[in-house]
């Protein structure tokens, strides 16, 4: 089974630490990092690019000192290497302008506004990670405990179906 990262971006700690304990369950099968800033986040994702550890999600916060959240996620859909991560937008400062800017250059996936449900938060990560593992890998049985066990097998159904119609 392949590992995965999920790449939290937000310039307050106290925020960051209760994504992390939200998503905590996750990091049997996800590496979860924390970063302070878009330019920290870029480190992070470099170093584990290069260690062979694709992004799965990013969970960016808009307002930041430096670049915004939105341009991040803009700049992920761009990058051909992290084009196909999932991108959320926590966020309680976004504008309109900026959320449909994202929207229009399919570099957005969901909008989540602060303060945000724990579990809410979880369950749309969850959803927006089965959605990559559908779309990423052959195996799904492995990911069945911790993603969407339902959104799973009914992508595995639909994978048998049509390797059956493919026969014919």
């Amino acid at each position: 089974m392949n590992r995965y990262l999920i790449l939290c971006v937000d310039d307050e700690r106290e925020v960051l630490d209760s994504v992390i304990q939200d998503l905590s369950e996750l990091s049997s099968h996800f590496d979860i990092e924390a970063t302070e800033s878009v330019s920290e986040a870029e480190e992070v994702l470099a170093e584990s690019i290069a260690q062979g550890v694709p992004l799965a999600l990013a969970l960016c916060d808009h307002i930041m000192p430096g670049r915004t959240g939105v341009d991040f996620l803009l700049q992920l859909g761009a990058n051909e290497s992290t084009q196909s991560c999932r991108k959320v937008l926590l966020t309680g400062q976004a504008g309109l302008e900026e959320t449909v800017q994202a929207l229009n250059h399919e570099s957005l996936d969901y909008y989540i506004a602060k303060p945000w449900d724990g579990k809410a938060l979880k369950q749309v990560v969850i959803q927006q990670l089965s959605q990559f593992i559908i779309a990423s890998e052959q195996q799904l049985m492995p990911w069945l405990q911790v993603l969407d066990a339902e959104m799973l097998m009914a992508a595995m159904n639909d994978r048998r179906l049509s390797l059956n119609f493919d026969e014919f």
